[in-house]
């Protein structure tokens, strides 16, 4: 007997109603941020959403003085220099858990290469910029990956693979506007538009076509056509999408009846998936959101945050009244305003053509001469306000002269430019702060998929930044810590010269030597890495793979395996790694199972010793 799923589906499609009705305020300030930055900036919120504001008089200028968009330009160009730096803690000393620690960071570094993390980021940094706010999905794609084999049909059979995608707010609807973070939420709705052939490839269900509006996602009928053009202005009043229906994609966190959380999927008016979240992606291995947030600026109590936009379109409005008064009286003078009386001239002739120059004026015998009202000078209170709200902009943006102006000719200090621009990284950095905080929440949810997915060996590479490649496989048991640390820095502190005098002053102190005021050969390695010399680096990599044939020999010994020293071997390298590892814990645990552990390194060791004599 095939189940009634109509009152299950007609719950989620009222639920998701009453969120779409509590949240269209958000959606007309949105919209509103949008036509702004590109310009259309002659339209407020009214009752029917965005409207266009027209001429009081044919003649009133009506030009727009855009400062939004070039603020937003120094702002997203700043924040997309900031690349978080992930490092992975270990669960504990083990050198087992070192090298898992190790594992996954190269896991992290593989797949930020591979799905291209930072054009993702910086992709996500508009939105929030616009709009205040916008989210990451991170998910699982089971399309993506290796082919490992093939089912009965002969379809090929694929690995998986991770998969995340930037969601606008506009597709994002949380139980309740007040929750102040994704995890207060009991309930997130992430519904999107899809045609009518895209739902029948991804849910084998075909659901009636209409036409769905992109931003406010209803069927209601549009008045205003889509992303149009008024003059030379592109503004985005509404737009449709023919022929498609909503996918509407409920998560509910877990309850005393739903113990694993639940997602229900509803595409146009059918279900098709009910059961319990599909990703691990919590603390403990727990079932959760595959979401996660990103803001401009944190708005207390509220779920949204807020756009530097939203409160720069007064000033902007204020300053495009100003700028247009000043040019209107400009023209009053440059043009004149001419005083006849009423029947002596020719009125639609001097409507036409004014009084150019060289023209004969014809007036009636009798009459007054028509002759020019005399103007008044620009007030200075125009200025003065024009010049107040230049530096209203500066404050409520965060965004002053040093970040946008060339100092190469200017005569100012490195000291008061070094302070000036950190003033202004300052002020920027709640929103720095919330993309370092996303990029970290990226890395752990990345760790946990894998864990959770990963269940046979798989192949991944990771490009250095010299052009080196290194292939390794892993698995999920690999994967023993997704506690994520992290550190951020700007393009401008890895440039060459920063990097160069940084490293020559550790070394100037001594920093970087060991016991006996020497560099060891692994740090020359670390040092030259550090300056980027790709071809010293490349002569110097042959120490790296002794490092690394030294940890491989110690797990093998480790598993009582005879490892043999070869004549090839840096003697040196390797005693330091084979007595330090024989110092860690891993090893005293593995002592005290096999008695001929130490028996097995200690000879080793000694081979090596002899080598060094010989």
């Amino acid at each position: 007997m095939k189940k009634d799923n109509s009152k299950l589906v007609k719950e989620v499609l009222d639920d998701f109603s009453a969120r779409a009705e509590a949240r269209k305020s958000f959606d007309l300030i949105w919209k509103l941020n949008m036509n702004f930055l590109m310009g259309n900036q002659y339209c407020n919120v009214g009752y029917g959403g965005i409207e266009e504001n027209e001429r009081q008089f044919f003649w009133q200028e009506r030009e727009v003085f855009n400062h939004i968009a070039p603020i937003f330009d120094i702002r997203y160009s700043k924040l997309s220099k900031i690349k978080p730096e992930i490092s992975i803690i270990p669960a504990t000393n083990d050198e087992r858990d070192k090298e898992s620690a190790k594992v996954s960071k190269k896991i992290f570094e593989s797949v930020k290469s591979k799905l291209n993390l930072d054009a993702l980021i910086n992709k996500a940094l508009k939105w929030s910029e616009v709009c205040g706010s916008v989210f990451y999905k991170v998910g699982w794609n089971n399309e993506g990956g290796m082919i490992v084999g093939r089912d009965e049909k002969g379809k090929n059979l694929k690995s998986g693979e991770i998969e995340i995608s930037v969601i606008s707010p506009f597709e994002i609807y949380p139980d309740s506007p007040v929750c102040e973070s994704i995890e207060e939420c009991q309930s997130i709705i992430h519904a999107k538009v899809y045609t009518t052939e895209q739902i029948k490839k991804m849910y084998g269900v075909e659901v009636e076509g209409k036409k769905v509006n992109i931003f406010s996602l209803d069927g209601a009928n549009v008045s205003v056509g889509g992303l149009g053009f008024n003059g030379t202005v592109p503004k985005i009043i509404e737009q449709t999408k023919n022929n498609s229906a909503i996918v509407i994609e409920r998560y509910s966190k877990p309850t005393e009846e739903y113990p694993d959380g639940r997602l229900v999927i509803i595409a146009g008016d059918k279900l098709v998936y009910d059961g319990v979240l599909p990703y691990k992606v919590g603390a403990d291995g727990q079932r959760d959101f595959p979401f996660i947030r990103q803001t401009c600026t944190e708005e207390p109590g509220c779920f949204w945050g807020t756009s530097i936009i939203e409160r720069l379109i007064p000033v902007q409005r204020a300053y495009n009244a100003i700028k247009n008064r000043k040019h209107e009286f400009v023209n009053r003078l440059s043009m004149g305003v001419l005083s006849v009386e009423d029947g002596s001239v020719d009125l639609d002739n001097l409507e036409d053509e004014g009084l150019c120059p060289g023209k004969i004026l014809v007036y009636r015998q009798g009459s007054i001469a028509p002759k020019f009202l005399e103007g008044e000078s620009l007030p200075s209170g125009i200025e003065s306000e024009e010049e107040k709200l230049l530096e209203e902009f500066t404050k409520i943006s965060g965004v002053s002269e040093a970040l946008g102006t060339d100092y190469a000719s200017a005569n100012i200090s490195g000291v008061a430019l070094e302070l000036m621009i950190s003033q202004d990284e300052a002020r920027l950095n709640a929103t720095s702060e919330s993309l370092k905080e996303a990029t970290k929440k990226i890395a752990e949810y990345i760790l946990r998929l894998y864990k959770q997915f990963a269940l046979f060996p798989r192949l991944a590479k990771i490009i250095g930044e010299n052009g080196n490649i290194e292939m390794f496989y892993f698995s999920s048991c690999d994967i023993t810590s997704d506690d994520i640390s992290l550190s951020a820095h700007t393009e401008n502190l890895n440039s060459p010269s920063q990097k160069r005098d940084m490293v020559f002053k550790l070394l100037e102190n001594g920093i970087l030597e060991n016991e006996e005021g020497k560099l060891s050969n692994k740090m020359k390695s670390k040092i030259l890495e550090m300056l980027g010399m790709g071809i010293w680096e490349n002569a110097l990599d042959v120490n790296e793979l002794h490092i690394k044939k030294a940890g491989s020999e110690n797990l093998k010994m480790l598993d009582g395996v005879v490892c043999k020293v070869m004549e090839i071997d840096e003697h040196k390298l390797h005693l330091n790694e084979h007595i330090a590892f024989m110092l860690g814990q891993d090893y005293e645990k593995a002592k005290s199972k096999n008695e001929k552990l130490e028996e097995i390194f200690l000879n080793h060791i000694k081979e090596h010793k002899n080598q060094i004599g010989g």
